[in-house]
């Protein structure tokens, strides 16, 4: 990407019956003068403007950002016109006839980024509100994009560059026994990092189940069910209903939202002894779908007859019981209270206690609510840096109870300051891994 460039790119998704086309770069409002009517050259910042493109292309109103008041801290014009294909590609040749290029894939916040109006978490925020499917992903976006969680990321390195210039402050004095700091106090300010850093990373796990859909894996024999209480659970024929064994031979996927969160919810194969080898795929593929899986539903259509299955000791797992329309004809108050065993009792094809199954997966899932100041770890590379900062920081606080000298020590929280400012984007210089954020990001963005 040449900076230098003024780029130009549809903002809008395509085919709506208004469409924006944004415009950034040194050259923006001159481009843009020159391909309508009014002369907007002199134009104050954040003013808006209606005039006629030239060529009889459409009535349009341009609003003008100076720099460096804009999104992406250049002069920008937005370009408001009707959502007509024709009409916005000719506009787009206009601007690009007159010396503009079409953007690349998140030029626009990339551009935002490299020009300091935004850091790096709150850029890789923009994408995440654009796909947000929820309140509760919504929040963790809006969140990240006021910059909380870059305010706690510099609270942090700001307690690590205190504690790592005062160590190697007392290096330049080693000679005359002078300490500025008592190694007990070394010990518990790096601790206080450390728990903080853990925390975060410990927010992961909720921000990743949010940000990616809570994944219910619906595991049992053949023709327990399974297809039919997706199908209930979905309120849709989604999966083949029958009476033939093996139906289901490969995973069916779909999602729903349940009280603001996304359920993803897993059909799987019947498991039981075959010899068909296109079942016993679908069998292996069923149980790697638990294993993934961060809540397994074990179904059954007779009771305490459960597959067995081997399932981590820390993985919520529903028991349930289905067809008692069938088999517990008398026992219909099991369909209305939550179970104390954890077994579920339900109809699918009638729904008949699934208002309680769900009650249950709710449960299982944990989730606490979200609002927009909390600080919630939804992004990988984030995750991966505070682990990798958290394993320096361990080794530090090894180093200050076993009184290594101050220079390993102080290499030790170098390196946990490092893996903290890739985060934000203070400690990349690499252009590959600019791109590698920025590529699946919207063109317009």
């Amino acid at each position: 990407m040449n900076q230098n460039d003024t780029i130009c790119a549809l903002a809008t998704a395509p085919g709506g019956a208004i469409a924006v086309i944004r415009v950034s770069g040194s050259k923006a409002i001159d481009i843009t003068n020159a391909i309508v009517i009014k002369d907007i050259s002199k134009a104050k910042s954040a003013t808006l403007h209606y005039t006629e493109l030239k060529e009889h292309v459409d009535y349009a109103l341009v609003s003008i950002f100076r720099a460096p008041n804009s999104y992406t801290g250049e002069d920008t014009t937005e370009i408001s016109c009707h959502g007509g294909y024709y009409i916005t590609q000719q506009i787009l040749s206009m601007l690009i006839e007159q010396g503009a290029r079409q953007a690349l894939p998140g030029e626009f916040t990339q551009r935002s980024f490299m020009n300091g109006k935004m850091d790096l978490s709150q850029a890789e925020s923009v994408a995440d509100l654009i796909a947000a499917t929820n309140k509760a992903t919504h929040n963790m976006a809006m969140s990240q994009l006021r910059g909380n969680f870059r305010k706690d990321l510099e609270d942090l390195r700001q307690k690590l560059l205190k504690l790592t210039s005062l160590m190697e402050l007392e290096l330049d004095f080693s000679d005359q026994d002078i300490t500025f700091t008592e190694r007990e106090q070394q010990l518990q300010t790096a601790k206080t990092i450390q728990q903080h850093i853990q925390k975060l990373r410990q927010s992961f796990r909720v921000g990743n189940a949010l940000k990616n859909g809570i994944s219910v894996a619906i595991i049992g024999a053949p023709n327990v069910g399974k297809s039919s209480l997706l199908n209930s659970l979905l309120h849709e024929e989604k999966a083949i209903v029958s009476s033939i064994q093996g139906t289901t031979r490969d995973t069916i996927e779909d999602v729903i939202q349940i009280q603001g969160k996304t359920f993803r919810f897993i059909d799987t194969a019947g498991i039981r002894k075959t010899k068909d080898q296109i079942e016993r795929m679908g069998i292996e593929r069923s149980l790697q779908a638990a294993e993934r899986a961060n809540i397994i539903l074990l179904l059954t259509d007779k009771d305490n007859q459960f597959p067995d299955i081997k399932i981590p000791e820390d993985k919520p797992v529903l028991r349930v019981v289905n067809k008692c329309d069938l088999t517990l004809p008398s026992a219909s108050f099991l369909f209305h209270k939550m179970p104390t065993d954890n077994v579920y009792h339900i109809s699918s094809s009638r729904g008949d206690g699934m208002p309680i199954l769900i009650k249950g997966l709710i449960q299982a899932a944990d989730i606490p609510e979200i609002n927009e100041n909390d600080t919630i770890v939804t992004n990988v590379r984030h995750y991966e840096a505070l682990t990798k900062s958290h394993l320096a920081l361990s080794r530090a606080i090894k180093s200050i109870r076993e009184e290594v000298p101050n220079d390993l020590v102080a290499q030790d929280l170098r390196e946990c300051l490092h893996y903290l400012g890739e985060i934000t984007g203070g400690e990349i210089t690499s252009d590959e891994v600019l791109q590698n954020i920025f590529r699946n990001f919207c063109v317009g963005k």
